[in-house]
């Protein structure tokens, strides 16, 4: 029986064991690291259909939601009270937490965003470029401190607290740090407003201090890290095909298209979990009530509804991936998501027409786990 997690052998392609897995069937048992026996779902279809199913629960108080690491942060609500906001919560408590954060994050809002995201970027490129030997390190110099800096444009950081956001962001355990900052923040706001989603949730006035805190906490914590590691292992992507990288660069395909390829590719998370609160019958199987399920979203984008689901063809119109999930918790963060990962790249290539790796592509360090990273990144131009 296979068992969970499993390590990438590539860091653009899931691990080889998910196709095992697909061949028994799209929803399979398997074992976790702890022993526990769980579903897991390979297939695009069921794991669409499962996801918008409401008897699939997130919140570890309908069940125990499947652990796939000890050290499985945002799955210890008894840790972080603020993780259970969103990510741990089930309709009708989610539908309202969704409701005071949509108004910030939708496409139109966010594209208000994109002026200042380049000028980060731009920022970050023109320190790249003065560097003497045309060479560096690219999550720490450039990937890392563009994704912060979109979160503090989204949110309305003001520009004189901005390393304190990032010195946040740099302890291992950023919950609490990232929790301290956010209230410090609050008669700042207040007495110099802004037109950041902190603003627009002092400005409601159902809104409690704690849910502040706790909606800026988790938003920074679950975007953060996940959105620096797609923008990492999708330079390496782009190094390593050059024939899409051709296509790109020549405009034979538009920078939109070539996202959503590039997310449906990568997809660098180790599951979705969800606890069933009734028996749920789906591809030939039955999910019991209280048993846990892991939706592998990295193989359902794999699979063959997918023309050709292994190759990275940035000329296909992809949609429907699951990479941000489906249903009522597909992630609410996913505009700002695009947004970064788009600007970053194309400002980075067009930047940089000769980028390429400062070291082997298989040398390149990566970190395994609940979101699949490189961990530096070494390029040359």
């Amino acid at each position: 029986m296979v068992e969970l997690p499993i390590s990438r052998e590539c860091p653009y392609a899931p691990p080889r064991a998910y196709e095992e897995l697909r061949a028994e069937g799209p929803v399979t048992r398997v074992r976790l690291f702890d022993g526990r026996l769980v579903w897991a779902v390979t297939g695009h279809t069921a794991a669409r259909r499962l996801l918008a199913d409401p008897r699939l629960s997130v919140d570890p108080g309908a069940g125990e939601p499947p652990k796939l690491s000890r050290a499985q942060v945002l799955g210890r609500p008894e840790r972080h009270r603020a993780m259970r906001t969103l990510l741990r919560t089930d309709p009708p408590l989610h539908t309202e937490q969704r409701r005071a954060l949509l108004p910030s994050l939708t496409v139109k809002r966010t594209q208000t965003r994109r002026a200042a995201l380049e000028a980060a970027a731009d920022a970050r490129l023109d320190e790249l470029a003065a560097m003497p030997d045309n060479a560096a390190e690219l999550v720490g110099a450039y990937i890392r401190p563009v994704v912060t800096a979109g979160l503090a444009t989204l949110l309305g950081v003001p520009d004189a607290d901005r390393d304190r956001l990032d010195g946040a962001l740099r302890h291992l355990d950023p919950v609490p740090p990232l929790e301290k900052f956010l209230l410090s923040l609050i008669e700042t706001k207040r007495a110099h407003p802004g037109d950041g989603l902190l603003d627009d949730l002092l400005a409601t006035e159902s809104v409690t201090t704690d849910e502040f805190v706790h909606y800026g906490t988790v938003l920074i914590s679950a975007g953060q890290d996940i959105t620096v590691a797609t923008i990492a292992v999708a330079v390496l992507t782009l190094l390593t095909h050059d024939a899409e990288l051709t296509r790109l660069r020549t405009g034979q395909v538009t920078w939109p298209d070539a996202i959503e390829e590039l997310l449906r590719f990568l997809s660098l998370t180790a599951g979705l979990v969800r606890v069933a609160t009734a028996d749920i019958e789906v591809a030939d199987v039955v999910i019991k009530a209280g048993e846990g399920v892991v939706v592998l979203n990295s193989a359902a984008n794999r699979d063959p509804v997918f023309p050709r689901p292994h190759e990275l063809d940035l000329r296909r119109r992809t949609r429907n991936h699951l990479t941000f999930g489906f249903g009522v918790h597909q992630c609410i963060g996913q505009h700002l998501a695009r947004l970064e990962v788009e600007v970053a790249l194309r400002r980075l290539f067009e930047r940089f027409p000769s980028l390429r790796l400062g070291i082997e592509a298989d040398q390149v360090p990566v970190r395994q786990g609940l979101v699949f990273a490189v961990t530096a990144l070494p390029v040359t131009w």
